[in-house]
């Protein structure tokens, strides 16, 4: 078998379909670090005077986000750059995480805050799955939870942006799920930064999100971590599963047969972004605080309340 090379000479390891062409190691990373910086700046994600934390998982996404987020922020002095875990009590996971997660930050030279479910809770997510139905999602009760921990604690931190580690395969799904779900208030809220959503009628309230790898696949971020031997925990939650599953192997297969269809789904998803922004927006209800916990809401009792019984 005749051993495919790189434009440039050198022995391909990958061939990325939806383009056609062949990479060696050397270009694929140059690859991906020029599409990171190319989302950054044509969507603003940061100015001059930031603060972004990076929300980290231990995982390989939200890893690289910060790897290609503080090559970017290093030699800058105006911008300041940490990243928060949250540990939501999984035992035999999350704790690991963590720790590749403290490695990872040390290495880097980047402050890293753990925020725990046990302290803002008073519970852990094992808690909470011991009590769940069998038709209930687990994701749902830690996703909820997890979304607003990371607002509460980015406000905490004084932070001016939160970088997600959000890919392109978690955007085209997010889409799809909206559309399926005719969810369209909630899909009028995604992009690649949500400051439409919180500085519309949250105000300070509502930390604005980026999302630098939205336009990366979750298989070539895999890649580049491994090239660069990225510390990171390569286990997945134990509790993942849910609408949000099927979706991805049906995404998957639509991917295997007509490559870049990941990509075509979010391109077209931005372009209506506008119109469907003003669609909804006489009937986005408002942001109001939660009795209970002061957090942002659209109801008087917010759902991390309800879910999680505070």
């Amino acid at each position: 078998m005749i051993a495919m090379k790189c434009s440039c000479g050198k022995k391909a390891i990958f061939f990325r379909k939806y383009e056609g062409t062949h990479l060696c190691r050397i270009c694929f990373c140059r690859s991906i670090e020029r599409k990171f910086r190319k989302t950054v700046g044509k969507y603003h994600m940061i100015s001059p005077g930031d603060h972004i934390v990076v929300a980290l998982s231990g995982g390989k996404d939200s890893t690289t986000a910060l790897y290609l987020m503080n090559g970017i922020v290093k030699p800058r002095r105006d911008i300041r750059l940490s990243a928060m875990i949250i540990d939501e009590g999984i035992r035999g996971f999350r704790s690991e995480c963590i720790k590749a997660a403290k490695r990872f930050c040390k290495n880097l030279g980047v402050e890293l805050h753990v925020f725990r479910f046990r302290d803002l809770y008073g519970k852990t997510t094992d808690h909470i799955m011991k009590k769940l139905n069998p038709e209930e999602e687990p994701c749902t009760y830690c996703g909820v939870a997890r979304r607003r921990v990371i607002n509460k604690m980015a406000r905490k931190l004084k932070a001016t942006k939160v970088c997600m580690g959000l890919h392109l395969d978690d955007e085209a799904e997010s889409v799809l799920m909206n559309y399926l779900r005719g969810d369209l208030l909630r899909a009028s809220r995604m992009g690649p930064v949500t400051e439409y959503s919180t500085t519309k009628n949250g105000g300070s309230l509502f930390v604005p999100r980026i999302k630098p790898l939205r336009e990366i696949p979750e298989e070539e971020i895999k890649i580049y971590a491994n090239i660069k031997k990225l510390d990171y925990y390569k286990k997945h939650c134990p509790y993942r599963g849910g609408f949000r599953f099927e979706v991805k192997a049906m995404l998957k297969k639509l991917e295997k047969k007509h490559p870049g269809m990941k990509f075509s789904i979010l391109e077209n998803f931005d372009k209506i972004l506008p119109c469907l922004r003003k669609s909804v927006k006489y009937t986005e209800p408002k942001i109001l605080k939660c009795r209970k916990c002061g957090e942002p809401s659209s109801r008087k009792i917010c759902n991390a309340c309800e879910l999680w019984g505070n």
